[in-house]
C-alpha cells in the first residue's frame, strides 16, 4: 500500500476551525496562490515593491479585516488574520508577501483602540482599502529594545509640537503617506522610564524627514530604512490618545504580532517543505530518489514534527487573544517555536537541494534568507525566552 501522503502547505489544524474560518483560508490560499513563485523572484531581482499583491487583496477587502465594521472594517478576530497570513507565507511568497500586508494590519491597532473619533473615521477606512498605506517608526540605533532610552523628542512650541531625532527599520516607509511615530515628550524618569513617550500619526513630509534604506539580507519585497527627522511639526489632531502614554498603547499589540508573525514562519517552513519533498522525490542518485536516504529524509521529517507542534501553541495563542483571556506566555512560545521550527525547515530543504539550493531559480535560497529574519523580528529569541524565564518560571532578571 502506498504511504498516505498530505497538502504540506496546509493547515495542520484546518479541520478544528469553523467553516467560515476554512473558507477564509480557501479563499486566502487561492488568491495568493495566484501570485506564484516566479513573481517574487522577479521582485527579488528588481527590489521592487509588490504593488500588484498588495492591491488584489486590498481591492477584496482583507486589508480592513480586523478593524471594526463601522469604520469600513470585517470586524474579524486574530485567528482569522493569522490564516490569512499563514496562507500567504505558505504559497511561497514567504515574508517579502506577508510583511506587505502585515504593516496594514497590525500598525493600526493603536489608532483603532486610542485614536480620537476624527482620527479614526478620516484614516482608517483608507488603510482598510489600500488607499493609505503607513509605516512605523520606533525603533533608533541607540537604543534597540530598550524603548525607554529613545532620544527622539517632540517640543511643544505654541499650538505644535516640532519633532527631531532618528529611528532605524523603519519598514515601508518608501511607500507610505503617513507614519505612527513615538517620540519622547517628557525626559526619562528612571522611577517610571516607559512613561513620557506619545504616539503620533502624522504626515512623513519629505521636507523634513529623510530616508535611507537599508541593504539588507532578505525580504525584498519590503523596504527597510534609517529615518531622519528634522523640525517635524505635528499637530494636536495627530496625538493618538493622551500624551505621554504612547508606549502603553503599543503593548496591545506585542502578542497580536508575535501570534500571526508565527503562522508566517510556520507557513514559510512548511512551504520550503514543500519544494524540498517535490525535490527529493524527482532528483534521482545511484539509480534511486534522494527521498529514500534518511540522511535528507529525517532532517525533513524532524522539521515537519516542529512545524505541526509550533502550529498548535500558535493557534491556541490566538484563540486566547481573540476570547480576550491573557496569551503572554503562549504568544512568546508560539513564536520562538515557529522561528526555530521555520528555520530548521529552510535549512533542512536547502541542503536537500545540494548545490541547486543555493540558486536562485529553485526558490529556497530566497525563502532561507526571509525566513531567518523570524529569529530577530517582531523579538529576538532572547527576548522571547527572557519573558518565558521571567514571567513563567519566576527567574529573576
Amino acid at each position: 500500500m502506498a504511504p498516505r501522503t498530505v497538502d504540506i502547505t496546509a493547515l495542520s489544524s484546518l479541520e478544528s476551525l469553523t467553516d467560515d474560518q476554512r473558507t477564509l483560508a480557501k479563499e486566502a490560499r487561492s488568491l495568493a496562490n495566484s501570485f506564484e513563485s516566479d513573481y517574487w523572484l522577479e521582485r527579488e531581482k528588481t527590489k521592487a515593491y509588490p504593488m500588484e499583491f498588495f492591491q488584489r487583496f486590498a481591492d477584496q477587502g482583507w486589508l480592513g479585516m480586523m478593524m471594526p465594521e463601522d469604520v469600513g472594517g470585517g470586524g474579524l478576530g486574530l485567528v482569522e488574520a493569522s490564516v490569512m497570513l499563514y496562507e500567504i507565507a505558505a504559497s511561497g511568497a514567504s515574508m517579502s508577501g506577508c510583511s506587505t500586508l502585515h504593516f496594514s494590519i497590525f500598525p493600526p491597532a493603536p489608532i483603532i483602540r486610542h485614536g480620537s473619533p476624527e482620527m479614526r473615521a478620516t484614516y482608517l477606512p483608507r488603510i482598510a482599502t489600500g488607499d493609505l498605506r503607513m509605516c512605523f517608526a520606533l525603533t533608533e540605533p541607540t537604543a534597540g529594545t530598550d524603548t525607554s532610552r529613545i532620544r527622539t523628542r517632540a517640543e511643544r512650541r505654541g499650538d505644535r509640537w516640532v519633532v527631531n531625532g532618528q529611528k532605524v527599520w523603519t519598514s515601508n516607509a518608501q511607500n507610505s503617506a503617513r507614519m505612527l511615530l513615538l517620540a519622547r515628550t517628557s525626559p526619562r524618569d528612571d522611577a517610571k522610564p516607559l512613561d513620557g513617550m506619545t504616539l503620533f500619526f502624522t504626515d512623513l513630509d519629505r521636507d523634513h524627514c529623510i530616508l535611507r534604506e537599508i541593504e539588507k539580507l532578505g525580504r525584498y519585497g519590503m523596504d527597510s530604512n534609517e529615518l531622519f527627522i528634522d523640525n517635524l511639526e505635528i499637530g494636536d489632531e495627530d496625538v493618538v490618545g493622551e500624551v505621554g502614554k504612547g508606549f502603553s498603547y503599543l503593548l496591545d499589540g506585542l502578542n497580536p504580532e508575535r501570534i500571526v508573525t508565527s503562522f508566517e514562519a510556520i507557513g514559510s517552513g512548511r512551504a520550503a517543505l514543500a519544494l524540498a519533498a517535490a525535490y527529493a522525490n524527482e532528483r534521482v542518485v545511484f539509480d534511486k530518489p534522494i527521498g529514500a536516504n534518511q540522511a535528507i529524509a529525517h532532517p525533513l521529517a524532524r522539521a515537519w514534527a516542529h512545524l505541526d507542534a509550533a502550529e498548535l501553541v500558535a493557534l491556541r495563542a490566538a484563540r486566547l487573544y481573540d476570547s480576550g483571556m491573557p496569551c503572554g506566555r503562549e504568544a512568546n512560545t508560539a513564536k520562538f517555536l515557529a522561528a526555530e521550527a521555520a528555520f530548521q525547515a529552510a535549512d533542512a530543504a536547502l541542503q536537500a537541494h545540494g548545490g541547486y539550493g543555493y540558486a536562485r531559480e529553485y526558490h529556497i535560497e530566497r525563502m532561507w534568507r526571509d525566513i531567518r529574519l523570524f529569529k530577530l523580528a517582531p523579538l529576538s529569541q532572547e527576548l522571547a525566552l527572557n519573558y518565558l524565564s521571567n514571567k513563567v518560571l519566576g527567574l529573576p532578571k
